[in-house]
């Protein structure tokens, strides 16, 4: 049997909080490693906040008003990929017909405010001429620190939207702004990427189903 030694040049990274700590010999040993401490972030996500954002998401749904999601780079694919699941999925078999507008979707859009204005500003110019007070922000970021994003936040609350931030490391300004912050303990971006992914489909999917009765659910495939 390969002793963890012999799978990596370098120390055993078990306990620490960052991951790579060292070099390692395989990919299928660093795969290893990496879905273990998968597995020990997705154990620092709060149980609660995740109720909390799905209680917020069904209300806005409910309430027919509009979510809107932004992120940058592998964020903002979350955030386009959220606006699929959001409308289209929670829609398909339930009597709720969300409003999800991704922020993050128009590069044509986004370029142009970034161009003529500022690129701190690409999110919450939009939201300027397209939300109303009681609509939902939910803002994507590894970091929470990305400028644009703290001000989409902040800009959200001050005027009335309620806000769900997704967020990794230490949180950010993000962590704090937002009404309901999910947060990942982890300090790589991969990991905490792939559980902002999963998050968004667990809130989505669980929504979804509680909209369906025992025998639709057991027919459908999520």
């Amino acid at each position: 049997m390969t002793s963890v030694a012999d799978r990596r040049v370098g120390t055993s990274t078990a306990g620490l909080t960052k991951f790579p700590a060292q070099p390692y010999a395989g990919a299928a040993w660093y795969f290893g490693d990496y879905a273990e401490a998968t597995i020990r972030a997705t154990s620092s996500i709060d149980p609660a906040a995740l109720d909390r954002a799905a209680a917020i998401l069904l209300d806005a749904y409910t309430r027919n008003v509009a979510v809107f999601c932004c992120g940058n780079g592998g964020s903002a694919a979350i955030a386009n990929h959220l606006q699929c699941d959001y409308l289209k999925g929670v829609r398909t078999g339930t009597d709720l017909a969300p409003r999800v507008v991704s922020l993050s979707s128009s590069v044509e859009l986004l370029t142009a405010i970034a161009n003529d204005l500022c690129y701190e500003d690409i999110f919450t110019y939009q939201l300027q001429s397209q939300s109303a007070p009681g609509d939902v922000l939910i803002a994507v970021s590894s970091s929470g620190r990305s400028a644009n994003i703290v001000r989409a936040v902040t800009w959200a609350r001050d005027h009335g939207l309620r806000t769900i931030a997704l967020t990794g490391f230490d949180g950010g300004e993000a962590r704090t702004l937002a009404e309901v912050t999910v947060h990942v303990d982890s300090a790589n971006y991969g990991i905490i990427e792939d559980l902002h992914q999963a998050i968004m489909h667990v809130l989505a999917q669980y929504i979804r189903q509680s909209r369906m009765t025992p025998d639709a659910i057991a027919a459908t495939v999520f």
